[in-house]
């Protein structure tokens, strides 16, 4: 393993360097083992490791490629990863959401535009249309972050926070949301939402995701301590988004 590890660093830093920029074709496997005196197998095993990081894309009959590089593409299983995390890392999940999705949606006030605040009051609307159906509620709430998030312009923070917010944990938020008839309470921090990026207000925007983000996070205490807490209690129930 120590031989691959060595193999993917040398490549790592050919791309790093430049030498294989984003788009470029790679040299044919015996050619680029020997250049890096590395055997064909170190070689193969690397390569193989840098097309599931989707660094490299291996393109059969044509030849071995680096990737776009870009933040949603080598990203894309922080989403996969978070959905494997035990309670603990979890916690640590919902702390970095909580630094982050605040300041975000506080930019996004500065900059969202009329056809990004008339798509969150549909997707709104649609949640509220949606009242009992957790899977429907999921997939609209997700886009609704999406376009809170997406209006800030970082294509990096757009990936990392989609990342953080898994579409399992989600989904189980959501369906403890609806059995426990407090759904209406998430809907009405999403509205807020919507307000205050309406009045393109940062201050105002900051406060009503952090609230948010608060609600979520007390709400998955409740659950990780135990069934002996309260979790339909509006003070620790929340929607994790």
């Amino acid at each position: 393993m120590a031989l691959t590890d060595e193999a993917i660093t040398k490549i790592r830093s050919l791309i790093q360097s430049g030498a294989l920029p984003p788009g470029s074709r790679l040299p044919p496997e015996q050619q680029l083992a020997a250049e890096l005196g590395m055997s064909r197998g170190s070689m193969r095993e690397a390569v193989k490791a840098l097309e599931l990081a989707r660094v490299l894309d291996v393109r059969r009959g044509d030849g071995t490629y680096v990737t776009s590089l870009a933040p949603t593409l080598l990203l894309a299983g922080l989403s996969f990863a978070v959905d494997l995390l035990q309670d603990q890392g979890l916690l640590e999940v919902m702390e970095v959401r909580r630094l982050l999705e605040p300041a975000a949606t506080s930019t996004a006030a500065t900059r969202i535009d009329a056809s990004a605040l008339a798509e969150l009051r549909h997707i709104l609307s649609l949640m509220r249309e949606a009242a009992e159906d957790s899977e429907t509620m999921v997939r609209h709430d997700m886009a609704f972050h999406r376009v809170v998030i997406a209006s800030v312009g970082n294509e990096t923070l757009s990936s990392v926070l989609d990342g953080l917010s898994s579409q399992t944990l989600r989904a189980r938020v959501w369906r403890g949301l609806l059995e426990g008839n407090s759904a209406s309470k998430t809907l009405s921090e999403h509205q807020d939402i919507v307000d205050a990026l309406v009045a393109r207000d940062p201050m105002l925007a900051h406060a009503a995701a952090l609230v948010h983000i608060n609600s979520s996070e007390a709400w998955l205490r409740a659950v990780l301590a135990g069934p002996d807490q309260q979790v339909g209690d509006d003070h620790s129930i929340g929607v994790i988004t």
